[in-house]
């Protein structure tokens, strides 16, 4: 028989894990913006790696670009060696050509959202990040300014709560949210967001994680939103590059902060 849970006992639960979740990451080592292929990816290795990481989401779904596959159908292609990724987090894919390889959309979500969960990193979901916290002399990024995502939806004034962080990741795909909001409101940062090109599939791969970086001291890029930043093609439902820059993404920050045991 089902044990009786009464509904405020429910509410309770509910209530005092999610706040102390959110008290605890008041502060972070890195916050992803952006829970798609790049930012799951990112998440993952920097967690793995030890370092205390949040991933904020919009939606209340993940997997950005993934979900849709291509033209709602439900498969996408990865290319090597980006399935390396998909052997570490246990995706299965088949091989269709040489170095070529076709998985279910799903599949792809799954397993990245379970192997940074897996491994330490928080998700937030429904989080919209409206703003960062900067610092000058010299000029950094030290945190994000965070609200529900209903509340502009509803069209509601209401202050929003910081989060501090010592790495913040625009992982927003094709709108460079994050980049967006420092090239408008910090000049000084000179951050120019270019807008991609049109379709130019295998130069868009490359080009992704060619230019994945370090922006700022504080501030990084990773996916589609470097492609937004520095004028590169897009690359449609092909994922390899998505995966590969937010494997670099992560590498750059754990060489910068250094690896937590």
């Amino acid at each position: 028989m089902i044990r009786n849970v009464p509904e405020e006992e429910i509410t309770r639960l509910i209530l005092r894990f999610s706040v102390d979740d959110w008290v605890d990451y008041a502060e972070a080592d890195v916050i992803v913006v952006g829970a798609g292929p790049s930012g799951l990816t990112a998440a993952y290795y920097l967690a793995k790696a030890g370092l205390k990481t949040l991933v904020l989401e919009r939606r209340v779904t993940v997997g950005g670009g993934m979900g849709g596959g291509g033209n709602l159908f439900h498969k996408i292609v990865v290319a090597s060696p980006a399935n390396r990724i998909l052997d570490e987090i246990g995706a299965r894919y088949r091989e269709v050509k040489e170095g070529v390889y076709i998985l279910d959309s799903v599949q792809l979500i799954g397993k990245l959202l379970s192997a940074a969960s897996d491994v330490g990193a928080k998700i937030f979901l429904g989080v919209n990040v409206e703003d960062v916290v900067y610092r000058k002399d010299p000029l950094r990024i030290e945190g994000v300014v965070a609200i529900w995502s209903a509340i502009p939806i509803a069209n509601l004034h209401v202050d929003p709560i910081t989060l501090r962080s010592r790495a913040v990741v625009d992982a927003t795909g094709h709108d460079a949210e994050v980049l967006s909001i420092v090239a408008k409101k910090i000049p000084e940062s000179n951050i120019k967001v270019v807008g991609e090109k049109s379709m130019w599939a295998p130069e868009g791969e490359k080009f992704v994680v060619e230019k994945t970086c370090r922006v700022l001291p504080g501030l990084y890029v990773t996916g589609m939103a470097v492609n937004a930043l520095f004028g590169g093609p897009r690359m449609g439902p092909i994922f390899s590059g998505m995966l590969l820059s937010g494997q670099k993404v992560a590498q750059l920050i754990i060489d910068d902060l250094g690896k937590v045991s």
